[in-house]
């Protein structure tokens, strides 16, 4: 061999190196952040508000490379650096995402392991449903239930379009679970509605065609959100909102998240097991249960039914609750 290398010569064997500077320890601690919150997310672009609730700005923005694959969602509380001035052309970035109280979640289907976030740091659960045109579905109001007792979140049961339909058919089956419930029609009055909506941060879940956007049009008069119809042959609604979007109510009094109509509630984030702890009446009383019990209609020696037999549960509420377990255990909407 000739030259530089000889056969010996190990690096004529050995592909060369990169010659890089070794990675500083030392991040930027991004003192001049500001916080914000995350109002609507679309194609990898952020709408923030930032400032305080009255002198809020709408900035536009993008994620950090260092919080690489982490999801930023509705809802999300973050901190900001970059222009947040709000002017036409400014970007932001987002360089932290706090903690998160809520997170409303939904799969697919059941036995699907790629879980979705809805909405971050939501008290709130609004299932809207409307009592005819398009006809309620039972069995996605008990799966988004399940989904709101998963995240600690307060549901609330809204019946839409009651000049079409008699309410109590419907409200007969959840009043033994104890969710609150409000009766709305169009054109008509939405104080009972404001009053459960107001100094919280609630979503709104539902169908499309049930009348969601209809009612955030109304609570919040500058929404503009696209209303649809339903589709007579299928009774189903068109999808007319396409992203989730977080507005304030009028007067600084909470918000409200409206969210793109849903055909399935998938639950394979919620381990059926867990789902007692949402009724703590009814979980005191599976202390003597066998391990391993699931507490539905088929278990043997479950302390619910013993309950029940010495009087001590409402049987009705029971049945409410194993409705509630069964959903998570059949296929999704």
């Amino acid at each position: 061999m000739t030259g530089r290398y000889s056969d010996q010569d190990i690096e004529h064997y050995d592909r060369p190196r990169r010659r890089t500077r070794p990675r500083t320890k030392d991040r930027p601690t991004y003192d001049d952040a500001v916080d914000g919150v995350v109002v609507t997310v679309d194609r990898g672009r952020f709408t923030l508000l930032v400032g305080p609730p009255g002198e809020a700005v709408t900035v536009m923005a993008m994620k950090a490379r260092p919080l690489g694959r982490k999801g930023v969602v509705v809802g999300d509380r973050v901190r900001v650096v970059g222009d947040t001035s709000g002017e036409d052309g400014s970007l932001a970035r987002i360089v932290e995402v706090h903690e998160r109280l809520t997170t409303l979640r939904r799969t697919a289907d059941d036995d699907d392991p790629v879980e979705r976030i809805i909405v971050a740091n939501a008290e709130q659960l609004v299932i809207v449903t409307a009592l005819a045109d398009p006809e309620p579905q039972p069995r996605l109001i008990d799966r988004a239930l399940v989904a709101a007792f998963d995240a600690g979140m307060q549901p609330l049961l809204c019946l839409t379009k009651s000049d079409l339909a008699d309410p109590e058919t419907l409200l007969s089956t959840y009043r033994s679970l104890g969710v609150p419930w409000v009766v709305t029609q169009r054109g008509g009055d939405l104080a009972a509605l404001r009053e459960r909506l107001s100094a919280k941060t609630s979503v709104m879940v539902g169908s499309s065609g049930v009348g969601k956007s209809t009612l955030v049009n109304a609570l919040v008069p500058d929404a503009k959100r696209d209303v649809g119809v339903v589709n007579a042959v299928t009774g189903r609604g068109r999808h007319t909102s396409t992203s989730a979007y977080m507005l304030a109510l009028p007067g600084g009094e909470g918000w409200i998240i409206d969210t793109p109509g849903i055909r399935s509630f998938g639950l394979a984030h919620v381990r059926p097991e867990d789902q007692i702890e949402a009724f703590p009446d009814l979980d005191a009383m599976t202390d003597d249960c066998p391990r391993g019990c699931t507490h539905g209609e088929d278990e043997p020696e479950c302390g619910l039914d013993v309950a029940v037999a010495a009087g001590l549960a409402d049987p009705e509420r029971v049945e409410s609750f194993r409705r509630l377990l069964a959903a998570r255990s059949e296929s999704a909407y």
